[in-house]
């Protein structure tokens, strides 16, 4: 598996209501981060802050200049949702990811064990 070139494909795919954020996580925006919470309507993310119409983007992604590579405006304050992706190699595969190699998809156990490591910073333990 290599390692995440930021093509951005994640953030495209879920940007239009494919994310959730926790009560913790919008009650934190409402009062330390306005800018974020701008974009929340009725407990639904990436809201247009004048109409409230669902946005077909995340307001946050960032196109580098230049380049096929995309950054996060908010990465340490974005949701849950986009810390714990990607999840499953099928996920990965359905979205295009280009982390995936040949090898893991002729070895999806294998490639989900590296995945699950790769990714244990960012989410919680499977029970």
């Amino acid at each position: 598996m290599k390692a995440c070139n930021q093509c951005g494909k994640c953030c495209k795919n879920y940007s239009d209501e494919g994310l959730s954020a926790t009560t913790s996580e919008l009650d934190y925006w409402e009062t330390f981060r306005p800018d974020i919470f701008n974009y929340v309507n009725d407990g639904k993310i990436w809201t247009d802050p004048s109409s409230g119409q669902q946005l077909t983007r995340c307001p946050w992604l960032r196109q580098m200049p230049g380049q096929k590579k995309y950054t996060c405006d908010i990465y340490h304050d974005r949701p849950e949702d986009c810390k714990h992706y990607p999840v499953t190699i099928d996920q990965m595969t359905e979205d295009e990811c280009e982390m995936l190699e040949l090898n893991d998809l002729a070895h999806v156990k294998q490639a989900q064990k590296t995945l699950d490591e790769i990714m244990s910073d960012s989410r919680p333990p499977v029970l």
